[in-house]
C-alpha cells in the first residue's frame, strides 16, 4: 500500500508575544527535528520518541511515501507566510506520490495561524479535498490538542497521546499506524462521537503522573479495551487559545453509532465529575524559595520548583526574571536554573570565556508584564555550542541544538543561558553546562509538567510557582475575547461572557 506521510506540529499561545515564523521551523525546530521534506524524514526522525517515528516503524510493510515534516516551539501565532509554505509542501508531496491508499499526518491539534483559527482542520480540509472521499486520513494529536468539528469531519481517524509528561509519543504513532491498517484492510470508515467538556484545565495540573489525570487515563484504557470501541481519546486542552472551540474534548470511534456514542458518553461522565479535583497550590516566587530553602536544609535530594507560568513548551518566552531575583534575594546556594534564553547574554559569556566575569542584563526582554533583565555581575563558568543528546523519557532519542550556550553564576546561584528556545525537561540540560542535577539543593525548571518524566525520580519535592510569563495558570486571568460562551475558564471557575468580553 502507498501511504503518504508528513507532519505540522505547533502549539499557539494566542496570548504570547512572539510569532512562529518560517524560520522558527526552517532554522531552530525548538527542540524537535527542523524542517525535513523527502527520504530524509525517516533518519531526521529515527530512534526519536515522537509519533511520526512510531508510524514509521509500525508500517514497515508498507511503501511510506514521506512528504514535509514540521514543528516550532510553542509560541504565539504561527505567520501566514510559514503556514501556507509548509502546509503548501504537504500538499505537494501528496501529490506527486498520488495515487495513495492512505494519509498519516503527524499534528498537534492546537495551531492557530493568523489568518485561520483551527490549522489542523484546515490542513485536513485541504488534504481531503486533494485525496477524494474514500481516501482514509488518519492523525495523531497532542494530548493538549484543541479538537474541533473541522478536524473530525475531515479525517477517518484522530488519536492523541495518553500521558503528560508525553512519554508515548512514538507509541501513539503506532496506535494510528493499526487505526490506518484497519481502514486499509477493508473495513469501513468508523462512526464517530465528539464530546466537548465545559471546563478549561490549568497545564499543571493536567499531568497523568498526579490526580484526576492519572485515573481518567486508566479510565480510559479500561473502557477502550473492554467495550465494542474502535477507539477512545481524551484530550485535555491547551487553554491559551483565544477561538471559540478551545475546550477538552473526549471522542470515540465505533463500528456502530451505538457504540461510539455509549463510550464517549461514559468518559464525559467520569470527566465531568472531576472537575473539582483539577487543581492545587501554586506558590509566588518568594514563597516558593523561601518553601524550597527550608526543605533543602535536612534533604539530601534536590528541591524543584516548577516555573510554569515562563514555560517555553506553552510559549512562554523562557527569559523572564521573577524566580530568579527570589533565589538571588533570599541568599540561595547550591541553586541552579534553566533554561534563561537570551542568545546575546550567551555571546556575551562566549566573548568573555570561562573563568571571567561579565557584566549582563540577563533575561527579561520579552515585554512581560511585572518582569525585567536583571543587570550584575555573572561569572562565566562554562561555554558550549549547546549541541547534546538527551536520554530521559520525554526527549528520548533527541539531538539537543540549543545554540550557543553557557553556565553563569551569580552568588551561588548557577543560570543555563541558551540562545534556542527549548522547555526544561531532561537532566542533560544541566549536565552539558557542567552541573550535575542530582546534586544541587534547588533546581528551578521552566516547565509545566514535561520535567516529571526526568526530574521526578531525583526530587525530594516538586513545588508549583507562579513567577511572570506568557502561560498563565489562572486561565481566568487571561484576556479572552472568542471563548465559546458559557464555557467555565477554570475547574469550578467563572464562565467566560461573550457580553462581558475585553475587546
Amino acid at each position: 500500500m502507498r501511504i503518504g506521510i508528513g507532519g505540522f506540529q505547533h502549539e499557539t499561545n494566542t496570548f504570547a508575544p512572539s510569532r512562529a515564523t518560517w524560520e522558527e521551523f526552517a532554522d531552530k525546530g525548538g527542540g524537535w527535528p527542523k524542517l525535513v521534506s523527502g527520504a530524509a524524514l525517516f533518519d531526521a526522525v529515527a530512534g526519536a520518541n515522537i509519533p511520526v517515528a512510531g508510524f514509521i516503524d509500525a508500517m514497515q510493510a508498507h511503501a511510506l511515501l514521506p512528504t514535509t515534516w514540521a514543528a516550532a516551539s510553542p509560541s504565539g501565532y504561527v505567520t501566514r507566510d510559514a503556514y501556507e509554505r509548509i502546509s503548501g509542501m504537504i500538499l505537494d508531496g501528496l501529490k506527486q506520490a498520488m495515487p495513495l491508499d492512505g494519509v498519516y499526518l503527524d499534528l498537534h491539534g492546537a495551531m492557530v495561524a493568523e489568518h485561520h483559527d483551527d490549522g489542523e482542520g484546515e490542513l485536513l480540509r485541504r488534504v481531503r479535498a486533494l485525496v477524494g472521499p474514500t481516501v482514509p486520513i488518519v492523525a495523531s494529536l497532542d494530548l493538549h490538542a484543541n479538537v474541533t468539528r473541522a478536524m473530525i469531519a475531515h479525517a477517518d481517524n484522530l488519536v492523541c497521546y495518553r500521558t503528560y509528561p508525553h512519554i508515548d509519543m512514538a507509541e501513539t504513532g503506532q496506535r494510528a499506524a493499526q487505526l490506518l491498517d484497519r481502514r486499509l484492510e477493508g473495513m469501513p470508515r468508523p462512526y464517530v462521537a465528539l464530546r466537548n467538556i465545559p471546563y478549561l484545565i490549568s497545564l499543571c495540573w493536567q499531568s497523568t503522573d498526579i490526580e484526576p489525570a492519572n485515573s481518567l487515563y486508566q479510565l480510559l484504557d479500561d473502557l477502550e479495551s473492554r467495550e465494542p470501541t474502535v477507539s477512545l481519546s481524551f484530550a485535555t486542552g491547551f487553554p491559551a487559545a483565544d477561538f471559540p472551540e478551545c475546550a477538552p474534548a473526549v471522542w470515540a470511534y465505533g463500528d456502530t453509532q451505538a457504540d461510539a456514542d455509549a463510550a464517549a458518553n461514559t468518559m464525559q461522565r467520569a470527566v465531568l465529575n472531576a472537575e473539582d479535583d483539577f487543581g492545587g497550590k501554586i506558590l509566588t516566587a518568594d514563597e516558593a524559595v523561601q518553601t524550597a530553602l527550608s526543605l533543602a536544609s535536612t534533604s539530601t535530594r534536590p528541591i524543584i520548583i516548577a516555573d510554569v507560568q515562563d514555560n517555553p513548551g506553552a510559549g512562554g518566552s523562557s527569559d523572564t526574571t521573577g524566580i530568579l531575583r527570589a533565589l538571588i534575594r533570599h541568599g540561595a546556594s547550591n541553586a541552579a536554573i534553566g533554561l534563561i534564553v537570551d542568545p546575546a547574554a550567551a555571546l556575551a559569556a562566549h566573548r568573555a570565556g570561562a573563568g571571567n566575569t561579565v557584566r549582563i542584563a540577563l533575561g527579561g526582554h520579552s515585554g512581560i508584564r511585572d518582569d525585567a533583565p536583571i543587570e550584575a555581575d555573572y561569572v562565566v563558568e562554562k561555554i558550549s555550542d549547546g549541541r547534546f543528546d538527551t536520554h530521559g523519557a520525554f526527549y528520548r532519542g533527541f539531538h539537543m541544538d540549543l545554540g550557543p550556550s553557557a553556565c553563569l553564576r551569580i552568588n551561588d546561584v548557577r543560570i543555563i543561558v541558551a540562545s534556542n528556545k527549548v522547555q526544561m525537561a531532561d537532566q542533560e540540560m544541566f549536565r552539558f553546562a557542567g552541573i550535575e542535577p542530582t546534586r544541587q539543593a534547588i533546581l528551578v525548571l521552566k516547565s509545566s509538567a514535561h520535567f516529571r518524566a526526568d526530574f521526578t525520580s531525583i526530587a525530594q519535592t516538586i513545588l508549583v510557582c507562579s513567577s511572570p510569563g506568557s502561560m498563565l495558570m489562572d486561565a481566568a486571568q487571561q484576556p479572552w475575547t472568542r471563548l465559546r460562551h458559557g464555557i467555565r475558564m477554570s475547574p469550578c471557575g467563572p464562565a467566560f461572557s461573550a457580553n462581558s468580553a475585553t475587546v
